[in-house]
């Protein structure tokens, strides 16, 4: 097991020097990193989602893609194409920016449903298939979209067996006012976060470290107790009276996998009943569809979530 100073241990600090105010947001970042998951980050405009995945590709040593999704963005964009040389007289496969290690894709629901689905199975599949021909993606490949949380005018939401393919949803709030005190300070001082890529951040980690540490996580102990515990919260949420859709059977597996993650992260090699409630946030938040009754009455996913936690008995 990890040590108290590792090096995911030094990449949350830097980060949470870097994004300031928000260290919980940067713990469930890392621990979807370690889990192997596609993550949504969604918050309104001006809250440092760009710059944190900027940020965590350059100080694992990623390489790093962005793309602005806009309405007239086309599967090709992403994926790429194979294009004549009337030079060669051959085929030349142009790659596109999804052949990366880590690919950010910015406010995913303005683009429509077949650019979606085409990123989507990358994700799924880590592989694309142009013309026939299967193509592999990188062994890290990490998805990272964001959305916004205020403007839902022309915009093409997730289907539900889409999100279902993401293994967290992390909601990205204001900082509190100290650290809104400490961004303006340091901005003030000459910090600019837009020329982030030419500061002199040292890379903390390697992409064989973090290979290496999900491999150790499968090693994590998780009693059969907690595995009943965890199935029993899951077939819960399929019976919640506020909710039309519970978690599925993916959901399941992907927050068993976050909560080893989590008990890796925290220095244990086993599992505990509090991460499997600290994950549980963001492993349902996306998953779970509230009845229109109940979206009605003001209800949220994350209240409804809290519920679910404190009706099923933790094992002893």
């Amino acid at each position: 097991m990890p040590s108290p100073t590792t090096p995911f241990d030094r990449l949350s600090q830097t980060l949470s020097q870097i994004i300031v105010g928000q260290n919980a947001l940067v713990r469930q970042l890392i621990v979807a990193l370690l889990a192997g998951g596609h993550v949504i980050l969604e918050g309104v405009p001006g809250t440092g989602k760009t710059l944190l995945v900027k940020a965590i590709a350059q100080l694992i040593q990623a390489e790093f893609r962005r793309i602005q999704l806009t309405p007239d963005v086309l599967p090709s964009d992403i994926l790429g194409t194979n294009i004549f040389d009337l030079n060669t007289r051959n085929f030349i496969l142009k790659k596109g920016p999804i052949f990366t290690q880590v690919l950010l894709a910015d406010e995913v629901n303005r683009t429509p449903p077949k650019t979606q689905a085409a990123l989507l199975e990358a994700m799924e599949e880590q592989q694309v298939t142009l013309d026939g021909q299967s193509l592999p993606l990188s062994e890290l490949f990490w998805v990272i979209v964001t959305q916004n949380s205020l403007e839902f005018e022309d915009t093409y939401p997730l289907p539900e067996a889409q999100l279902d393919r993401f293994l967290f949803k992390l909601l990205v709030d204001y900082p509190d006012a100290q650290a809104e005190r400490q961004m303006l300070l340091q901005s003030q001082a000459g910090l600019q976060t837009k020329r982030l890529d030419l500061a002199q951040l040292q890379p903390i980690l390697s992409i064989g470290q973090i290979l290496a540490a999900r491999e150790a996580i499968r090693a994590v102990t998780v009693t059969a107790a907690l595995v009943d515990y965890l199935l029993a919260l899951v077939q819960r949420s399929r019976q919640h009276p506020d909710l039309s859709l519970g978690a599925s059977p993916r959901a399941g597996v992907a927050w068993l996998q976050a909560s080893r993650a989590q008990a890796w992260l925290a220095h244990r090699d086993f599992v505990t009943p509090d991460d499997i409630k600290a994950v549980a946030p963001a492993i349902l938040r996306h998953r779970l569809i509230l009845r229109p009754e109940a979206q009605l009455n003001g209800l949220q996913v994350d209240s409804v979530i809290q519920t679910l936690l404190s009706q099923v008995a933790v094992p002893r």
